[in-house]
């Protein structure tokens, strides 16, 4: 996937990333998105996917459920994003676990 690089697309990111983490802190109402941090959004070059990072700790018994919580609210998330931004073209939303945090965390814990 290429990746955006206008200042613009850096520029509706960064409101997808806040608005994405303000609608799950406060108004997903599924307990297995409690603790989920949004992390970071890229978006593809021509906008229509915005890869949605977070983090969150756990099992892979918590992956598993994080993914499927996600995957349900996903639908209603799009519809937020799109009304709040007033995009006429929203990008489809798609949850990546954000690897590298926890690589800095777990390599940082191992030095100390």
């Amino acid at each position: 996937m290429r990746h955006a690089t206008s200042r613009r697309s850096e520029r509706l990111g960064d409101q997808i990333m806040r608005l994405v983490a303000e609608l799950l802190a406060t108004e997903v109402a599924d307990p297995r998105l409690s603790l989920v941090t949004v992390s970071g959004v890229r978006l593809n070059a021509d906008t229509s996917i915005a890869e949605i990072f977070v983090t969150y700790s756990g099992d892979d018994k918590r992956h598993a459920e994080v993914e499927a919580g996600l995957e349900r609210a996903k639908g209603f998330l799009r519809t937020r994003v799109g009304r709040e931004l007033k995009l006429k073209k929203v990008p489809e939303l798609r949850f990546r676990f954000d690897e590298f945090l926890e690589e800095m965390v777990y390599d940082h814990g191992r030095q100390g």
